[in-house]
């Protein structure tokens, strides 16, 4: 992992300030790099609605092509349509670019393999390694690739998720709901997917211009306006997308935030009372998966923060749902092994129907857990080296160690681990009172801010 100059190259792919450290150039050579990486073959290109984005794709087809490849682009898509696309046509690979819940300055790079996947930490490093070659082949221009483009993309992503959801009783339900886009992908396709699934849909920041009217990651501090829609227009249940639509967080009928880490609690509540099986979430989840998959007879296992981690050992272990609960990722490898807010608004949607449950009533009825988080501006060195002492400090509560350190307390944990994304951080607490939470909270952030 590498982190200069807001430059972060790391699993969940390049990431930069566009115009600082994220230029054309650099863009280009990680996109010929990727190119040479995956072999002369097509590659699915896709990008959210930020304005930088154009500039982005231009400079990764043009790296693209001077290593052999065909671009293949999808325009302004979801991301976990870029996967899906990766893999219904057998691409050599893809490149999402988006800086997903990242501010509108920022821009990035996402790589995916001929899997659907993104890239492991092996790959990433193999990559890595190609890219500080210097001997890239650049090709002759007898040998340069047309680009091709695909108008639909979002089409097969829409076929997949119809095709494991009872979508007459979704329609039959005739549902009332609100959509919060973030101006990001789901400004495109959010509205019309809830259509199609019979719902009446108000709609929020649903231009697609990639100039975010609300800070893009999809926490409760940032969806009032949803609160205010769905209970201004008595919505059974409103969505709150990130601009790149992997991530979901939900709003209850009485406009109140459920709280992102509450979209896999649900999710797996539903899949699970259909049939048994295994989750994976990682160590960042609240405990309310557990104990929903516990009440199930089900097994669940912990892995590394970052999709890739989880979709990794996902597939590995056969799971049949899973994903990352404080960023609201919900994984349903029927569909696909990848972050999904589309699926996951479809089995919301088929959960109240087959129950005949609003979302309050779901609710109420499962284990409720109060969460606190706090951020730090941090080099990647002295996140470790914070990490380093408190874990010799408290190495007598058998810390988890897999992603920074995760120190359990009877009802209760905190997290503290750098983030994939940014240059910063992460404490995250969780406990049965929010009393506790915040406790927690308190005494731990006293504790990172000595050592920092």
């Amino acid at each position: 992992m590498t982190f200069r100059r807001n430059l972060k190259i790391s699993v969940s792919g390049v990431r930069g300030v566009v115009g600082e450290s994220l230029t054309p150039e650099l863009v280009a050579d990680f996109a010929s790099s990727f190119g040479e990486y995956v072999g002369k073959g097509r590659v699915i290109v896709g990008r959210d609605t930020r304005q930088t984005g154009p500039l982005v794709e231009h400079a990764v087809i043009a790296g693209l092509l001077s290593v052999g490849c065909q671009p293949i682009l999808i325009g302004v898509s979801p991301t976990p349509t870029v996967q899906i696309i990766v893999d219904e046509y057998k691409a050599n690979g893809g490149i999402a670019i988006t800086a997903s819940h990242n501010s509108v300055e920022w821009n990035a790079l996402k790589f995916i393999g001929p899997d659907g996947i993104f890239l492991n930490h092996t790959e990433a490093n193999e990559l890595q390694g190609v890219y500080n070659q210097p001997d890239t082949t650049h090709i002759k221009e007898q040998d340069y690739r047309s680009i091709r483009t695909i108008d639909n993309a979002f089409a097969f992503h829409k076929k997949r998720i119809f095709a494991n959801i009872d979508v007459k009783a979704v329609r039959a339900a005739k549902f009332k709901v609100a959509v919060d886009c973030c101006n990001g992908a789901g400004a495109l396709f959010s509205r019309s997917f809830l259509e199609e699934l019979g719902c009446e849909v108000i709609s929020l920041f649903d231009e697609p211009d990639g100039i975010f009217r609300r800070p893009p990651e999809p926490v409760s501090a940032n969806l009032k306006e949803l609160g205010k829609a769905v209970r201004e227009n008595n919505c059974i249940i409103g969505f709150a997308q990130d601009p790149d639509g992997d991530r979901i967080a939900i709003v209850k009928g009485d406009g109140a935030p459920a709280g992102e880490q509450y979209s896999i609690v649900l999710a797996a509540e539903h899949i699970l009372s259909r049939a048994p099986g295994k989750v994976i979430v990682n160590i960042q989840t609240t405990k309310a998966v557990e104990d929903v998959a516990k009440s199930h007879g089900c097994q669940i296992a912990y892995s590394p923060v970052g999709e890739v981690n989880v979709t990794s050992k996902m597939l590995a272990e056969g799971a049949i749902i899973g994903g990352e609960g404080s960023s609201g990722g919900v994984i349903w490898p029927v569909v696909h092994p990848c972050r999904d807010s589309f699926a996951s608004m479809a089995l919301m949607l088929e959960m109240m129907a087959l129950r005949s449950e609003n979302i309050d009533e779901i609710l109420a009825k499962l284990p409720q857990y109060f969460s606190g988080n706090m951020k730090f501006s941090c080099s990647a060195s002295k996140a470790q080296n914070i990490i380093r002492k408190l874990g010799a400090k408290y190495a007598d509560q058998n810390p988890l160690k897999m992603d920074g350190i995760r120190i359990d307390f009877k009802d209760s944990w905190i997290l503290i681990r750098p983030s994939n994304t940014e240059p910063i951080i992460r404490l995250i607490a969780e406990g049965l009172s929010l009393k506790k939470s915040d406790e927690l909270i308190a005494k731990f952030a006293k504790e990172i801010s000595e050592l920092l």
